[in-house]
């Protein structure tokens, strides 16, 4: 007989009924090979003062069993495992795990096998980030507030129900408005599209525009992400130098005359990494040549919010004239980056063929959430924030960009940033970014190592510095333990 004392550990204090447990083990011993078909099965006397428990618990085991059709009872002989269940070999536990080791299970094309998964950033508790907002001066009371007084309102039930596949009208119609207002964008409701943050709509336009083999214009230096969702469409990435002024629209009419390429992606407000603004000539001359040439123009607008030395220039869909432009942005990548709200919008047929591809990969976002969001839109608490957040924001900068400053003379080079919550800083190349992020890690600082924006062509010796999310005490601090980790 099997050792069941030691196969079958019963948990009393697990919320599951003892008999299900017993009734769980005896199915994991049956389909890894260890009860064969047709071998008998302990008595229920026997082995309920085996693993002491009582003998009705194991009689339910048993009944479970049956029913469930692992077990068949042969009158007066006993209980014994299915006949016609197929017969499983055995194998040790090594064996299973060399195995593992060698080949998966079944055959599938593993594309993701050097992908990098993003830092779980809620661990965290003091950070030099790549630039993101501080959650805790977002209006996040405000927001469950509406949250919850949706969610109670009669009216509101209905919003648990499947909805518009685009997002909450209202949610729409309050972006829309807001755009025009702050962006000079007039946009339709019917073009208006929710997503999960502005990443998903950078796949779906990829998806939509790109296949195998097309070229798509993208920064020398760029958003790794961003090329990593074109480089799955099987397209091409032809790299553009970028300057100080943004992407050179010189350099790609020159390419325009060797290649056909369908789209560009653009980050014309505080490109990632290195944080430049596109000029107004350059911006002005790619609607010229998207027009010319019949290509989009992916346009990545994420934190057109903040741009603290002067104005920010219009964005390129808010001067396209010829439905060139396909515009993405997001409301949570400024305010609380968990919460996963962005927009599209673009072309009407284009924003269709979106929202029904955005279908196939998740039905709708979070209604009550957006209607809340809509609810903050229409009361002006978004526009009370930004303009709080934009301050704030705007000293963190200052006081950031002098401690660099004061306190890495010849160490890093970087330019004061006109918008965004980071700062591009350039290391000597003596000094090494993956031992300093792995020192840093180990004095309580969470910095980067500079390898998400490298690629083939762009191996600057640079790491973006997020300051908006700090305030003065954990600026300080960071930069003290950076400072001590450098020297």
């Amino acid at each position: 007989m099997l050792p069941y004392k030691s196969l079958i550990q019963i948990d009393r204090t697990s919320s599951v009924s003892l008999y299900i447990q017993v009734c769980n083990y005896f199915i994991s011993l049956i389909t890894n090979g260890t009860l064969q078909p047709s071998e008998m099965l302990p008595s229920t006397r026997n082995l309920a003062l085996l693993i002491g428990v009582d003998r009705n618990t194991i009689k339910l085991a048993y009944e479970e069993l049956i029913s469930q059709g692992w077990t068949e009872s042969i009158e007066r002989k006993g209980v014994y495992v299915l006949s016609s269940l197929p017969i499983r070999t055995q194998k040790n536990r090594s064996d299973v795990k060399n195995i593992k080791e060698k080949q998966d299970a079944f055959l599938w094309t593993n594309k993701f096998s050097k992908a990098i998964l993003s830092k779980n950033l809620q661990k965290t508790q003091l950070a030099i980030d790549d630039g993101f907002p501080d959650v805790r001066l977002a209006p996040i009371d405000e927001l469950m507030r509406e949250y919850r007084s949706i969610s109670r309102k009669f009216y509101g039930r209905n919003f648990l129900k499947y909805g518009d596949a685009k997002g909450s009208e209202n949610l729409r119609e309050a972006l829309c408005k807001y755009l025009l207002t702050t962006r000079g964008l007039n946009v339709e409701i019917e073009d208006m599209l929710i997503t999960k943050g502005s990443q998903m709509g950078i796949y779906l336009s990829a998806q939509l525009l790109l296949e195998k083999g097309d070229y798509i214009a993208v920064g020398v230096s760029n958003y790794a992400t961003a090329d990593e969702i074109f480089k799955q469409t099987g397209a091409q990435l032809l790299r553009v130098p970028v300057d100080e002024y943004g992407m050179d629209v010189d350099y790609l009419e020159q390419a325009l005359r060797k290649k056909k390429i369908k789209a560009v992606y653009l980050i014309p407000h505080h490109h990632c990494p290195t944080t430049v603004t596109l000029s107004m000539e350059r911006r002005l001359k790619f609607l010229m040549l998207a027009k010319e040439h019949k290509f989009a123009i992916i346009e990545d607008d994420y934190d057109f919010d903040f741009h603290y030395a002067n104005k920010p220039f219009l964005p390129l869909a808010s001067i396209d004239h010829h439905e060139n432009v396909i515009y993405i942005g997001s409301i949570t990548k400024t305010f609380a980056p968990a919460l996963r709200i962005g927009f599209m919008t673009g072309p009407s047929n284009f924003i269709h063929a979106a929202t029904a591809l955005r279908e196939l990969i998740d039905r709708q976002g979070d209604t009550i959430l957006e209607e809340a969001f809509a609810s903050l839109f229409n009361q002006g608490e978004m526009n009370r924030y930004y303009r709080k957040a934009l301050k704030i924001y705007k000293q963190r900068r200052d006081m950031f960009c002098e401690l660099l400053k004061v306190n890495f003379p010849d160490e890093m080079e970087f330019k004061i940033p006109e918008g965004g919550m980071a700062v591009w800083s350039v290391f000597d190349t003596d000094i090494d970014l993956i031992k300093l992020s792995d020192n840093a890690a180990r004095k309580g600082l969470d910095i980067g190592n500079g390898l998400f924006y490298k690629n083939e062509l762009f191996t600057t010796h640079g790491i973006r510095m997020g300051f908006a999310s700090l305030h003065e005490k954990e600026m300080t601090d960071a930069i003290s333990i950076l400072k001590k980790v450098i020297r």
